[in-house]
């Protein structure tokens, strides 16, 4: 995806405005926790106004950005019913496909035709590498075909929380079946999908577990279950040492079967007897000093399941899980009284439900404390949010069955995301992304000067000549098409107020909502000026200079929009 060249003399005076921007993101109220403490809202159901400004938040934190269609899916739902309707899960998308072949650059699969995928065949050898990128390419397409629904953005949690690294592993088929996995639990039972995690080919690479033996026990897996899967880091998190190497001794024996590699490249998991540690294991007060007891033969696989019946029986494994998704789709900061009053009765809800998802999920986005205004627009977008967001809004995706076609627009995508700091499938460390752990800055960790300003580039692209998908095409917003799909276009007034929520989720304050009005109206004061444009060019369809007309006042508009720092913050 390449921006339009600048000036070098103009690069900074662009510099200067952006860090502007990241200033003025940052100082958005809602950044000090001091202004939150006092949010008498709890987990009793929201009963107070449901605003299309209430939908568009919820929409914000449940979706990758928000289109009209979103907001006409709930529009006349109550809130109960648009959250019921979030946590429905959608038609599972085909899977990837080699959209890679290309002669002019000599990559040419062997194994597996144009078209056709590439999720039951054999390790691709030097074919990883396109097949990995398609892989990426399709979580892209998943996130910007996505139905109404949360699952995509779940889909995206599990991955930052639980997460691969996928040029890492460097085997497509294995993580195409790890984000298959996280798909299908999503929403379920957090015990299931991380005994599944425990033994998932993937992860088994990913943190050494196959080579975890009596003779060797590796501690990887049994520290990060602990430490980033289960319990965490917080006060109350008192494992030891100690435990993390019991843990490893009981995860001995989980091997992968590589017999069937070369033919078929199949990976399956089993228990091996002989690698695994008979001894008893001894854990800390921390989990009741809880022993358990080595076993041979094929009865050692009992031992994960106790194993995970140990941590699922401390209660710090509810309150760490509702923390991270506290943090996830309300707000960074957990004050003393956000864990009394909504942790603390989530993870409640968590553990009586015996650690099904849904059921938290229900309650926290139906919750008077997550609809409370001073958590709209208190989270800083991540790249995902901001860039496919603005390609769902504007409906900008290419309708077209090749599969080139499609892959350079994903892969644009993709590596402009890359550019922000988030790579889809490949997190910069086993903890996830610094944005959703590393105190104090958490979200603050998107905004840097590099970042802002190609944030703001893209906006500025989108507005005025595109984004460039390959070396031959350019794909613009189509700002025209764009406003006809809205409710009022004709009035400026209610036209702004619209677009401000479907690309901010927030009000404006009455001197940004003036600002952007006299930039639509080029400095006239009567708002029959735009109107009297919008309408002449409805009534002379393929009038370009028409057309002209309405491009020349949007464009500004739309770029002063894009680069406030609202414009940043869901």
């Amino acid at each position: 995806m390449k921006t339009k060249d600048y000036h070098p003399e103009n690069y900074q005076d662009l510099l200067a405005k952006y860090r502007k921007v990241k200033a003025k993101v940052l100082e958005v109220e809602g950044f000090d926790s001091s202004t939150r403490q006092n949010i008498a809202a709890g987990l009793e159901p929201h009963a107070g106004e449901w605003s299309k400004l209430h939908q568009a938040h919820l929409l914000k934190r449940t979706m990758f950005g928000v289109t009209t269609s979103d907001l006409q899916a709930i529009a006349g739902l109550s809130m109960d019913a648009a959250v019921d309707s979030l946590l429905i899960k959608g038609v599972a998308p085909d899977p990837p496909v080699n959209d890679y072949n290309d002669s002019a650059d000599g990559i040419i699969d062997p194994e597996i035709e144009f078209g056709e995928t590439w999720i039951l065949s054999a390790h691709g050898g030097d074919f990883e590498g396109p097949r990995t990128i398609s892989l990426k390419n399709w979580l892209v397409k998943n996130f910007i075909n996505q139905s109404t629904s949360l699952e995509e953005k779940m889909i995206f949690f599990w991955h930052n929380l639980l997460p691969i690294q996928t040029w890492d592993v460097f085997y497509s088929k294995l993580c195409y079946q790890y984000f298959d996995m996280l798909r299908m639990n999503c929403f379920g039972n957090f015990k299931t999908l991380i005994r599944e995690l425990t033994l998932n080919p993937a992860m088994l690479l990913y943190l050494n577990g196959t080579f975890n033996n009596k003779e060797a026990p590796d501690e990887n897996y049994g520290r990060e279950l602990q430490e980033l899967f289960c319990i965490g880091k917080g006060p109350d998190a008192g494992f030891t040492e100690s435990d993390v190497q019991a843990a490893a001794r009981i995860l001995t024996g989980w091997v992968i079967d590589w017999s069937k590699f070369y033919d078929s490249g199949e990976l399956n998991v089993f228990f091996y007897p002989p690698y695994h540690d008979e001894s008893t294991k001894e854990f800390s007060s921390f989990y009741g000093n809880k022993q358990i007891e080595g076993k041979s033969g094929d009865a050692g696989a009992e031992e994960l399941d106790e194993l995970l019946d140990m941590i699922f029986s401390n209660d710090e494994t509810a309150l760490y899980i509702c923390r991270r998704l506290y943090k996830f789709f309300v707000y960074n900061d957990i004050t003393s009284e956000t864990e009394q009053n909504i942790i603390v009765p989530l993870a409640q809800t968590f553990r009586s439900g015996g650690y099904e998802i849904k059921p938290v999920l229900e309650q926290l986005l139906k919750s008077a404390h997550f609809h409370d205004s001073a958590n709209h627009g208190a989270l800083i977008k991540n790249p995902s949010e901001f860039l496919i967001g603005l390609w769902r809004t504007f409906g900008m995706s290419i309708e077209s069955e090749d599969l080139n076609l499609l892959s350079d627009q994903h892969s644009s995508i993709l590596w402009q995301m890359a550019n922000m700091g988030l790579e889809v499938g490949d997190p910069p460390s086993v903890s996830g992304w610094p944005a959703y752990y590393q105190e104090p800055s958490f979200d603050k960790y998107w905004i840097t000067t590099d970042t802002v300003t190609n944030r703001a580039l893209l906006g500025d692209s989108m507005v005025y000549w595109g984004y460039w998908i390959n070396s031959d095409l350019q794909i613009p917003a189509n700002f025209i098409a764009f406003f006809k799909t809205l409710e009022n276009p004709a009035d400026p007034n209610l036209m702004l107020e619209e677009i401000s929520l479907l690309l901010l989720g927030i009000q404006l304050d009455t001197t940004s909502m003036n600002n952007l009005k006299a930039i639509l109206l080029s400095g006239q004061q009567t708002d029959s000026y735009w109107t009297i444009a919008w309408n002449q060019m409805l009534e002379n369809p393929g009038d370009t200079e028409y057309e002209m007309v309405v491009l020349n006042r949007l464009r500004p508009t739309f770029q002063h929009l894009l680069q406030l720092g609202e414009a940043q913050l869901m």
